[in-house]
């Protein structure tokens, strides 16, 4: 009976425990990890097939995930049972509990308006230039998302002798990097007195780049030679950018921008692709680049085995196409291309929603 009485009292004790686990608290910092992680590297494959979609002259496919669920059902049972056909029958019972999750994904294709609105229309100046503004380097900027700097062109996706761009373009972003390390290199965002409530994509701001003057000699040298590739006067500090090619009016440079689907199209050219592929015309050759920088603006590498330690990876046609993890100038490249597309989406789409629901 003493054995009996003392399993009585710990039956409250049990259902207080049991009421006391909720998986709401303890999941929320595991999902909201695990879930981040995934979409971020579903993300990078998806823009990489996509690069090496555009290399074989397939069609590419953009597919937003727009809500992801993750709904968990907590059981739990508890069984009490007491033998009365004899003093020597001790009691009897047990516990148990049981997590299922069930998540459920949302995807919507890029598709109609959206598309023409997020692929295909040219980068704002005023969403473009801010990005160096925040750290990132403009050399690597510009040779991702400007086809050209008033007369100077970058190389493009044409392959051939106009793919191979300009050399000086490459001297002008080496010598606008060395100022932006400098602090010589400035960002002015400016709202345009004729710009609505409803202007929200950067387009309506007025965008002016300022390079300061400096006693250093070398940076002077700099100074000067990027003042003059611009097309500025020596004594000018400032100069207005506006979107467009050809020759600027004094007191402003023209940026000719590219569009997402530009920015991925001049990666996709410059992949070295196996030899055997290019001879059966499945693909054109390689953009080979000239002048100061020669090396492909994002490194990605074509095996038939499946790599190891990569930063991220496709699989494409029987081969695997990858960019290294230990290369990091290919990985801060190719960040800087998820912003870009980041940067690009239109909002009439719906945002991603993350919904946990924890039923306990």
């Amino acid at each position: 009976m003493t054995r009996t009485i003392r399993f009585l009292l710990l039956l409250p004790c049990l259902s207080g425990l049991q009421g006391c686990y909720e998986i709401g608290p303890t999941r929320l910092d595991r999902d909201q990890s695990d879930y981040s992680r995934a979409l971020t590297s579903s993300g990078k494959q998806q823009t990489l097939l996509n690069v090496v979609r555009l290399r074989y002259a397939d069609t590419p496919g953009f597919l937003d995930t727009t809500q992801m669920i993750s709904g968990y059902q907590l059981q739990r049972n508890l069984s009490v049972g007491i033998g009365t056909y004899s003093l020597a029958s001790r009691p009897y019972g047990g516990a148990g509990m049981q997590v299922q999750e069930s998540p459920t994904f949302t995807f919507q294709p890029v598709t109609g308006d959206a598309y023409a609105q997020s692929i295909l229309r040219p980068l704002p100046p005023g969403n473009l230039l801010p990005l160096a503004m925040g750290g990132l380097p403009i050399d690597v900027l510009f040779r991702l998302a400007v086809q050209s700097v008033n007369l100077i062109s970058n190389a493009g996706s044409l392959g051939g002798d106009v793919g191979r761009g300009s050399p000086v373009f490459f001297d002008l972003i080496y010598d606008l990097r060395l100022l932006q390390l400098a602090g010589l290199l400035g960002i002015q965002l400016e709202r345009s007195p004729t710009a609505t409530a409803t202007d929200k994509d950067g387009a309506a701001d007025r965008v002016f780049l300022s390079i300061a003057s400096t006693d250093d000699p070398d940076l002077a040298r700099v100074v000067h030679d990027t003042r003059r590739l611009l097309g500025m006067a020596q004594d000018d500090e400032r100069v207005e950018v506006v979107y467009g090619g050809g020759r600027p009016r004094r007191g402003q440079i023209r940026l000719l921008t590219r569009t997402v689907l530009g920015v991925l199209g001049q990666i996709a050219y410059q992949i070295d692709v196996p030899e055997e592929d290019i001879t059966s015309g499945r693909t054109r050759p390689t953009i080979r680049l000239v002048g100061r920088e020669t090396r492909p603006i994002v490194v990605i590498h074509v095996t038939k085995e499946r790599p190891e330690a990569v930063f991220s990876w496709t699989n494409y046609n029987h081969k695997f196409y990858w960019i290294a993890d230990d290369d990091f100038d290919s990985k801060l490249a190719f960040t800087m291309l998820q912003i870009l597309l980041e940067l690009s989406k239109t909002s009439k789409g719906p945002n991603t929603i993350v919904t946990i629901p924890a039923n306990g």
